[in-house]
């Protein structure tokens, strides 16, 4: 509900009141204009927190209703999946007649302030992973902004679309060890988000429903400077070993040093990474299958054409975007009052860095 004194949005002359200073100096700290001392400020910030204030909220009330505009907020937009979830929800959006303002989190030092500024501007919110803490995102709907998580587990009052993972992690591993697979390592840091995190439980699904020991995963960033520190790690123990530090199923001891234990395959949590360590791995003579099987996630267009074509799971990654831009729609509209979650399927796809066997349809 809004947290204004009568049960109404909040206004900047309530901040000004709950901070107890004027409206010219709470004015200043919202806009960023003019001096302002640390102390006023952090008075300012907190009253508006508390408050759950949209600065220019007033815009709502004018004739024309709504500002047909979404706010989609991102942590980031390095890598291949961004490009196609903005291309889903953006052609949704440009259909139906609304623009869409894009901020990016990563390396905002005020992510809170940057996006209630935001709510102002747009009729709802689209929040991806972790782009936002929980708290600022039921701030949001304290105040009565409409809300759709992408990636995200549910919220309260809030609109979900995500990708289906756990099941589909846990097929993949299933078959590469039903495959013989002995050792198999998980690439990605499950804390990074509530995808990969589901991605890992799969992967430890699998191994606990045959009796086996849970490996820990090999925590890094999703990106392909991780990859390649992986794959440069388990070469560097080759050398240092004196012999191949990877091998085949069934093949023995392959010590991986700081990347830490012994494996005879990479579960990666996304393609970014897969495909690093694919590169790394042929530049150095490394056999993929032969001697370690590398697997990704996503199914981006580079994976179906390297070689060995990259197995992987296809995550949907524009139907994400225009469903969430729809669920937003339907939020702002009043075409639809109760939030729902929508769950969309991957599917597993079979290419050579698993090594198929014959009947296996690849794609």
């Amino acid at each position: 509900m809004p947290s204004g004194p009568t049960g109404r949005p909040a206004t900047i002359y309530d901040v000004a009141a709950r901070a107890k200073l004027s409206i010219a100096t709470v004015s200043r700290v919202l806009q960023g204009t003019g001096p302002v001392s640390a102390k006023a400020r952090a008075r300012v910030d907190q009253a508006a927190q508390e408050l759950n204030y949209v600065p220019l909220r007033a815009a709502r009330s004018l004739a024309v209703q709504r500002h047909e505009a979404h706010g989609l907020v991102l942590p980031d937009l390095a890598g291949p999946f961004y490009g196609d979830l903005l291309m889903g929800y953006e052609r949704w959006a440009g259909e139906h007649g609304q623009s869409v303002v894009i901020t990016v989190t990563h390396g905002n030092p005020d992510p809170r302030r940057t996006v209630m500024d935001l709510a102002g501007r747009v009729d709802g919110i689209v929040v991806h992973g972790n782009a936002l803490d929980l708290p600022t995102v039921q701030g949001l709907r304290k105040a009565g902004v409409p809300v759709v998580l992408i990636a995200h587990p549910p919220v309260t009052g809030c609109d979900s679309v995500r990708s289906e993972s756990a099941a589909s992690a846990e097929q993949l591993t299933t078959r590469l060890l039903d495959h013989g697979r002995e050792s198999l390592l998980f690439v990605g840091d499950p804390a990074s988000s509530y995808d990969v995190s589901e991605r890992y439980a799969g992967f430890a699904k699998a191994h606990e429903l045959r009796g086996l020991q849970v490996p820990k995963p090999v925590r890094v960033p999703l990106t392909e400077e991780a990859g390649r520190t992986v794959a440069e790690k388990m070469l560097q123990a080759t050398t240092r070993s004196g012999r191949r530090a990877l091998g085949g199923a069934g093949g023995g001891g392959r010590a991986l040093g700081e990347v830490g234990g012994r494996a005879d395959g990479l579960v990666c949590a996304n393609d970014e990474l897969a495909l690093a360590v694919l590169a790394m791995f042929g530049a150095n003579g490394v056999g993929v299958p032969g001697e370690i099987v590398v697997t990704g996630w996503d199914d981006v267009m580079a994976a179906r054409y390297v070689s060995p074509g990259l197995t992987t799971v296809r995550q949907p990654m524009a139907e994400l975007g225009r469903v969430a831009a729809e669920r937003l729609h339907e939020r702002v509209t009043g075409a639809r009052t109760r939030a729902r979650n929508d769950v969309l399927a991957t599917e597993l796809v079979l290419r050579d860095s698993c090594g198929t066997s014959p009947g296996d349809a690849q794609q």
